[in-house]
């Protein structure tokens, strides 16, 4: 069985200590990182590897940054930008083969406020995305689309619908950019194991979001057809959210056979 999980960490640095008791209590093979808010010469590569876990890495100062973590299996870069636009520098993107598979790990821009600026860059994002995602089917190998997307892709995914009706992470357009990537042979794993399920990943620092339950299901796990019937069971591990200093993410997970 092979365990892979996504973590919008939010400040790989300043959580490191959290970061290293998830790593030992939940023991995943591969992770996904995001929001690293670290430069790439500060990222704590030694700490992770005494923690059993090479790691390639995209940072940027302050904002973004990806990282894919392997614990055991050969990892190597594929690359660490999104193509379509030489001119994006942000650091959201970063693909590496892991074991026998393409593993790329990616940090939707949020795209608020809308209408703007941001909301048309994040459209932008979803269509480079989509057009790399379908050379990736092209190549008829195990393939998975992990991270932080940003959107709630169905009333399930957020704990009321009619608050975000405006808000670029629920605004009509992201979730029918996200239904394309379904359309085009991508299975959101959580929602295929669980269909009719209430699943967060997210809650918000204010109003005690976290206790009241108001969350939202901003990561995903896409898989491309050669990994679906691999797909054994999933979650969220919510409890983390919970400890002192958590990221406003919990870890979510799958396991493949």
């Amino acid at each position: 069985m092979l365990k892979i999980a996504t973590y919008n960490i939010n400040g790989v640095n300043g959580r490191l200590p959290l970061l290293l008791r998830w790593l030992k209590e939940a023991k995943p093979d591969i992770v996904c990182l995001q929001e690293l808010k670290s430069p790439g010469s500060r990222f704590p590569a030694a700490a992770l590897e005494a923690a059993g876990y090479s790691a390639i890495w995209h940072g940027q100062k302050s904002w973004n940054g990806v990282a894919i973590l392997s614990r055991g299996l050969p990892i190597q870069e594929v690359r660490r930008q999104l193509p379509g636009d030489p001119k994006d520098t942000q650091s959201r993107y970063i693909e590496a083969i892991v074991g026998q598979m393409v593993v790329a790990c990616l940090y939707l821009p949020n795209g608020n406020p809308y209408p703007g600026d941001k909301f048309d860059y994040k459209l932008k994002w979803f269509r480079r995305l989509a057009a790399h995602a379908k050379k990736l089917q092209a190549y008829e190998v195990p393939v998975m689309l992990v991270g932080d997307f940003n959107v709630m892709p169905t009333e399930l995914d957020v704990y009321k619908p009619e608050k975000y009706e405006d808000n670029a992470l629920f605004r009509k357009e992201s979730r029918a950019a996200y239904a394309r990537l379904l359309k085009a042979g991508w299975t959101d794993a959580l929602r295929y194991l669980y269909p009719d399920k209430r699943i967060y990943t997210f809650w918000d620092y204010l109003r005690r979001a976290y206790e009241r339950n108001a969350g939202l299901r901003l990561d995903h796990f896409l898989l491309n057809g050669h990994l679906l019937g691999r797909l054994k069971r999933g979650g969220v591990d919510v409890h983390v959210r919970g400890w002192e200093g958590a990221s406003d993410h919990a870890p979510a997970w799958v396991v493949l056979k």
